[in-house]
């Protein structure tokens, strides 16, 4: 099935006589990667009023992934510097709106080479390890603290887990910990469209206790501008085929980098507190992710701080919510000491209801959901743990 990205809710028809009937017509960018995601879909015909720089950008990303895919561009003129810049990105070809018969010879020499190429194409993100993006509407509710601790107990039963800080004004995945990062993902820019393994390496830093592998947030807040949301899709996409579990810790707002990051997670977990504003935010913030066609079965709604004694209930939080609570996490005084001390609770105090509550949530929604074989914390995978290098 052809995928048209295109504005105009008539483009389908404009251009019928070349796509052909089996087309669909997607209008949000956000979109064009999920449906590649989940269809087999050989060939994206991108609209003229699409920015060139987003086409490029889809480009030079679905070719690490799937370079069997085709990539028209539509563009009202052709020129030599918009011809240079589309093929440089690996857009296969580049067609003036209006030329129907040039589209359609265009889409058909694009099929009779994805054709060929299929047979020595690698598989894409799909069949890769699970992203998990870890998500709240407001800040101090426990979110980065969830995070790292599912990522260090991960990590901990032999599975490659990498943690990416995607706060990138603010993020506290390093100091919590006590890790000093030489390098972070403000240095991916420079790699943008043509990040490899050995690029990703290049910036991890190691928890050496746990085996974790974490990707920093810059140091320098101004360097947030500066990362744009396609460096992020890049990232997930390249590390999904190195890692069994990619962990996205996330600033309390829907970035255009957290979008992007849920979007491409295979599981979104969502962390409430028993307080008014937390509830009320995490709402607004699933409404616009169900606006965004993110799907309800990979969302997980995680209540912290559960026995506080504040008036509110966790049936209450549902009811606002409008969606059942999977996991509980009891408050703790541990939590803090363990984030001034810049250690994983997980892994210092295991014992402690809280290291406990994390463990099962890690064991029961991530683990299981995505066929590990859970014997007492102990690795047991159905294809999906690699063996490390």
């Amino acid at each position: 099935m052809t995928i048209l990205w295109d504005l105009d809710p008539r483009a389908s028809h404009a251009y019928g006589f070349a796509l052909g009937p089996d087309t669909v017509q997607i209008f949000a960018a956000g979109q064009v990667g999920k449906a590649l995601q989940e269809g087999n879909h050989p060939l994206v015909v991108i609209g003229p009023d699409i920015a060139l720089e987003a086409a490029c950008s889809l480009a030079e990303l679905e070719r690490i992934d799937r370079p069997e895919l085709g990539v028209i561009l539509l563009r009202h003129r052709v020129d030599v510097t918009t011809l240079a810049q589309a093929l440089r990105s690996g857009v296969r070809e580049v067609v003036q709106v209006g030329d129907q018969t040039a589209l359609s010879d265009a889409i058909k020499r694009s099929l009779e080479l994805t054709a060929q190429l299929s047979g020595h194409s690698h598989s894409g993100g799909g069949d890769g390890g699970k992203v998990i993006t870890v998500f709240s509407a407001k800040g101090g509710v426990g979110k980065t603290t969830l995070a790292t601790n599912l990522a260090t107990y991960l990590a901990s039963t032999g599975a490659q887990t990498l943690l990416i800080d995607l706060d990138l004004m603010f993020g506290d995945v390093a100091i919590s910990l006590q890790a000093v990062p030489a390098h972070d993902i403000g240095d991916l820019v420079s790699m943008r469209g043509h990040l490899d393994e050995q690029g990703v390496h290049s910036v991890v830093t190691r928890h050496e206790d746990s085996g974790l592998d974490l990707i920093a947030a810059p140091s320098d807040p101004g360097v947030a501008d500066r990362v744009p949301a396609a460096v992020v899709e890049e990232l997930l996409r390249v590390s999904r085929g190195i890692y069994d579990y990619v962990i996205v810790d996330t600033p309390p707002n829907l970035t255009e980098h957290v979008l992007t990051a849920c979007d491409l997670s295979d599981l979104t977990m969502l962390v409430a507190t028993l307080d008014i504003p937390a509830v009320k935010n995490l709402r607004v913030a699933m409404n616009t992710l169900d606006t965004l066609g993110a799907s309800n079965d990979g969302r997980v709604i995680v209540l912290n701080r559960s026995d506080a004694k504040v008036g509110l209930k966790a049936d209450d939080v549902e009811v606002a919510l409008k969606y059942e609570i999977r996991a509980q996490v009891p408050s703790s005084q541990s939590v803090p000491s363990s984030v001034n001390r810049g250690v994983a609770l997980v892994l210092d105090e295991p014992r402690s209801p809280v290291s406990v509550a994390i463990r099962d949530i890690a064991d029961r929604e991530i683990r299981a959901r995505f066929g590990e074989q859970i014997e007492n914390g102990a690795k047991r995978g159905l294809g999906l743990l690699r063996s490390r290098k």
